[in-house]
């Protein structure tokens, strides 16, 4: 049983303007948001990465070189293109403010499940090749490195909350409930039963808990693909 910790790109110069960026070229992370990456590279320093996965521009991998950097042993970053951006189509480039004005505003906001962006893709299409791209890559973890393994995937805001809302069984519709902050922390532990989303949307704490454990003694299982009824002592009980 991987774990995947979802971070959204810190925040750019896009976002601070309200400006929906898209897949435009060269948008960069502000000042702000090099500090916000940084600070989430030093958070995930406890955590040894046995891969970091990054959207293909360049405010992902901004903030997954960040990432990496804390990290105490080398690791290099992969480029996953299910995890890009949201094709927005003809709204890309434009102000937040303007689009708010635009008939199919109204549908993102209540039924994302309806909408196609003008000569972009659909949300149905972005939540698809992401969630595939995540479950792919994180059975690829497991095999390679073992349960317990725990890996990073850098991303957007949107694709995020379509990942999340299918580790909840959420119908699209419902993932605007979610929200995903720039260079926010989100954790999903998928296995063979069903997966368990662990952390949405945090900017703080402590991630040790994640590192993974000694093996278990024979005959003793440290982890189980069963919910613990009751909701269980927390990832600080001993097994």
């Amino acid at each position: 049983m991987a774990t995947v910790i979802l971070v959204r790109h810190g925040r750019t110069t896009a976002n601070a303007s309200g400006v929906l960026a898209g897949r435009t070229p060269g948008v960069r992370l502000d000042e702000t948001g090099t500090t916000q990456a940084e600070r989430t590279g030093e958070r995930l320093a406890v955590v040894p990465l046995v891969a970091a996965v990054t959207s293909p521009l360049e405010r992902c991998k901004q903030t997954t070189k960040a990432i990496v950097a804390a990290q105490s042993a080398p690791l290099r970053p992969v480029t996953e293109r299910g995890l890009t951006e949201a094709d927005y189509g003809d709204w890309q480039g434009r102000s937040l403010k303007e689009l708010s004005k635009e008939k199919l505003w109204a549908t993102v906001q209540s039924q994302p499940s309806a909408v196609t962006f003008p000569g972009g893709e659909s949300m149905v299409e972005m939540q698809a090749r992401a969630v595939s791209a995540v479950r792919r890559r994180d059975a690829a973890v497991e095999a390679e490195h073992g349960a317990g393994a725990v890996w990073v995937a850098v991303s957007h805001g949107d694709l995020i909350k379509s990942i999340l809302a299918d580790a909840l069984g959420m119908h699209l519709d419902l993932f605007q409930r979610l929200n995903v902050d720039p260079a926010s922390v989100s954790i999903i532990r998928y296995t063979a039963a069903r997966p368990y989303v662990l952390a949405t949307n945090t900017h703080s704490g402590d991630l040790s808990w994640l590192a993974p454990k000694p093996a278990a003694k024979k005959g003793r299982s440290r982890r189980s693909d069963d919910a613990a009824v009751g909701g269980g002592a927390g990832p600080s009980a001993t097994a």
